[in-house]
């Protein structure tokens, strides 16, 4: 896979190629580009996808220093710098979307749709951050054990078949590289009262036994949106895409069709 030198970072994507509308696919917390195979296998066809690493994922080569989501945003739009792109589709699982936001938020002439997946914009509450805080706390202290690995990926996952092999990717990684990433998702910043700036179309998917961000929070992100109808509702947990391709690809593929109409 191709890297890209982009903020002091050696970013990995791939590009599918193709003369169609460019969707850009952007990774959760703890995964990599990887998780889009089922999305890129219904759109490349059709449109030109590219999915990339995030800092302190995958194959991206992170220089270890503190970073936000606004940053991340910077390293997804030069990421179409790099490869003469001007405007896409930029969608997000989770983090993914956190930062997808904040391109919107940012250079909103390049964003031409929003594609939400399990994802928000306010701040977790007390009790979800502190979970979370003990839970970065314990992998960075004794790494991914397989007690919490197993924690982690029924939050995330939820998915026997499908888990092993994430957590073996996490098991195989320093521990540390996740002291960054994880500093800067719990210490985000909250954009929910700016979501009215944000006018493009959007699409928010959302799985119904998700409980790393509520429906609730999804429903508020949505309803913050101008160019969203509400949330599309689909089985599955935090990465429904992953687990439960067969309709969170319908809805993006019927939006998707929806912009070109």
């Amino acid at each position: 896979m191709p890297h890209a030198q982009i903020n002091g970072q050696e970013i990995n994507f791939e590009d599918s190629g193709g003369d169609g509308t460019v969707v850009v696919l952007s990774h959760g917390f703890l995964m990599d580009l990887e998780m889009f195979a089922p999305q890129l296998a219904v759109l490349r066809d059709h449109y030109r996808v590219i999915t990339w690493d995030e800092r302190g994922f995958g194959q991206t080569v992170f220089d270890g220093k503190p970073f936000s989501y606004w940053d991340s945003a910077a390293d997804c739009l030069g990421l179409l710098d790099h490869l003469g792109i001007h405007s896409a589709v930029f969608g997000g699982m989770s983090q993914g979307g956190y930062l997808s936001l904040r391109v919107a938020l940012t250079a909103p002439d390049r964003v031409r749709a929003l594609i939400l997946l399990d994802s928000g914009a306010a701040l977790d509450a007390p009790e979800t951050l502190a979970a979370n805080q003990a839970m970065l706390d314990m992998w960075l202290a004794v790494g991914p054990v397989d007690d919490l690995a197993n924690a982690v990926a029924a939050i995330i996952i939820d998915d026997p078949a499908v888990s092993p092999a994430w957590i073996a990717k996490w098991q195989s990684r320093p521990k540390d590289l996740l002291a960054e990433p994880g500093r800067c998702l719990l210490s985000r910043d909250d954009v929910s009262t700016r979501l009215g700036e944000i006018t493009c179309p959007a699409l928010v998917v959302h799985g119904t036994q998700d409980t790393a961000i509520t429906m609730e929070h999804a429903e508020e992100m949505a309803a913050g949106l101008v160019g969203c109808s509400g949330v599309v509702k689909v089985g599955g947990a935090h990465a429904a895409n992953l687990t439960n391709p067969v309709p969170v690809n319908t809805a993006i593929v019927e939006f998707l069709a929806g912009l070109a109409a």
